[in-house]
């Protein structure tokens, strides 16, 4: 069982969540996904995309069901192996660290970071595993937590776009 990287730094969020630091692995979550879809055609990044223009948790929702075709086509392959995670996560933070509150930019930005991997077979960790969790999360946090989802906002700066 490949267990989840650490970096032994923290950083600490408002709600009292904690995760790994951020520094130094990019911002996935600043990439343009729309042009990258465009370049790859891939449909995963695609439904992202379309998750980060309107805010509506359902295209993650498409995502993580398109990507199950990568554990065997089963949904129910990728939940148990999800749930590895989920109980790694618990051992290196507390159990349901998670829904203290992590802003969704957080793991759209870790979700997309664990997918390019995937997709270019690094095999350092389970990136597939960390994909559908960040996902997961990003879903439920929108539920939830709403104020902690950035994304659908209208601004003065993506009028027009």
């Amino acid at each position: 069982m490949s267990a989840i990287l650490d970096s032994g730094n923290r950083r600490t969020f408002q709600t009292g969540a904690v995760r790994d630091i951020q520094e130094g692995k990019g911002r996935c979550d600043l990439l343009p996904l729309l042009p990258i879809y465009n370049m790859l055609r891939d449909d995963i990044l695609f439904c992202v995309n379309q998750f980060e223009d309107s805010g509506d948790p359902k295209y993650l929702l498409e995502a993580v069901l398109q990507f199950s075709t990568e554990f065997d086509n089963s949904v129910y392959t990728m939940l148990l192996e999800v749930s590895i995670h989920f109980e790694q996560g618990a051992q290196k933070y507390g159990e349901n660290n998670w829904q203290k509150g992590i802003p969704v930019h957080c793991y759209i930005d870790s979700a997309i970071r664990h997918y390019l991997k995937y997709k270019r077979g690094d095999d350092d960790e389970r990136h597939d595993r960390a994909f559908v969790w960040n996902i997961l999360c990003a879903i439920w946090t929108c539920k939830e937590m709403p104020q902690l989802n950035g994304y659908g906002v209208d601004t003065d700066d993506n009028v027009g776009a």
